[in-house]
């Protein structure tokens, strides 16, 4: 499914005001007739983040929720019971607020992952009572909302960092690598001396931002160095004749206040992170949910 002419920042501002956090979720009222149509539904394991997201017919977010989870690790499934149980939760709560079943979305992976772990997010999906139909890289996905000719979408998650490299509103590049969010607050607990969970409050505090810049300014370095690694990459495929022109950040990880300032410093290529980056992913994903009618 295609989105139709839309504004980005207020799509995704509209997005944010409907994926909730558990609790949240479970206190929200339903919506007040059930959206008639067809839905369309996607699933992000992330390292970080588990996120159901419900669209309408027309691509509009109807309702959705995320949540914390530690469930996979660089694009692998790492704990299969605890990813189904939370994500069967995540749909009977969000069921409630359409009223209506879903039965079907689509699933994303970092590219560069094994087949074989690729197939684990699927089945993830379908143990928690949904059709996975179609599984699609993450950059690629972003790009179904981002809607870019060219330039490259860079997408930074709990535990790695893809990109992928449009021309003429194609995906051509893909690469993933460990490096993401997770590595943050991971630097930010050694520097500061304090736990993992002290150093993520810490991390999404925009308040606190500022400050923790020069610790954590190395791994926003390493995201940029694989970044520029991977245009060498590509540009060799044509000996250097291929350019890429602009870099996109998406991700939770890239609301850090500063992080595009020194991709783009190191990098030397225009960068930009939307205003509301965290759910670009999901949303692509769920853009890719469609069933084959006979």
């Amino acid at each position: 499914m295609k989105l139709g002419q839309i504004d980005l920042d207020a799509y995704l501002a509209y997005a944010e005001s409907v994926i909730l956090l558990p609790q949240a979720s479970a206190e929200a009222p339903s919506l007040r007739e059930p959206p008639a149509g067809e839905l369309h539904a996607g699933v992000d394991l992330g390292t970080a983040y588990l996120v159901l997201v419900v669209l309408d017919e027309k691509g509009q977010p109807l309702a959705g929720e995320y949540q914390y989870a530690e469930v996979v690790r660089d694009g692998l499934v790492v704990d299969f019971t605890g990813a189904t149980d939370r994500l069967k939760a995540m749909k009977q709560r969000v069921e409630r607020r359409l009223g209506r079943e879903l039965r079907h979305a689509a699933s994303g992976y970092p590219p560069g992952v094994a087949q074989v772990e690729v197939r684990a997010t699927a089945h993830v999906v379908e143990a928690a009572g949904l059709d996975c139909t179609v599984l699609i890289d993450e950059p690629s996905a972003a790009n179904a909302v981002l809607r870019l000719d060219s330039g490259a979408i860079v997408d930074v998650g709990g535990g790695t960092t893809g990109i992928a490299i449009i021309d003429h509103g194609q995906v051509v590049y893909t690469a993933d690598e460990p490096t993401g969010g997770t590595h943050f607050s991971l630097v930010i607990a050694g520097g500061l001396n304090i736990s993992f969970e002290q150093a993520e409050a810490l991390k999404v505090n925009p308040a606190e931002q500022s400050r923790l810049l020069p610790t954590i300014r190395p791994v926003m370095e390493k995201v940029g160095s694989i970044v520029s690694r991977h245009i060498a990459a590509y540009q060799s495929l044509d000996h250097g004749e291929r350019h890429v022109n602009s870099l996109t950040l998406v991700g939770g990880t890239c609301a850090f206040q500063g992080m595009a300032g020194v991709v783009q410093e190191y990098t030397g290529v225009p960068t930009r992170v939307p205003a509301r980056p965290l759910f670009v992913t999901p949303l692509g994903i769920a853009l890719y949910d469609r069933v084959q009618h006979p």
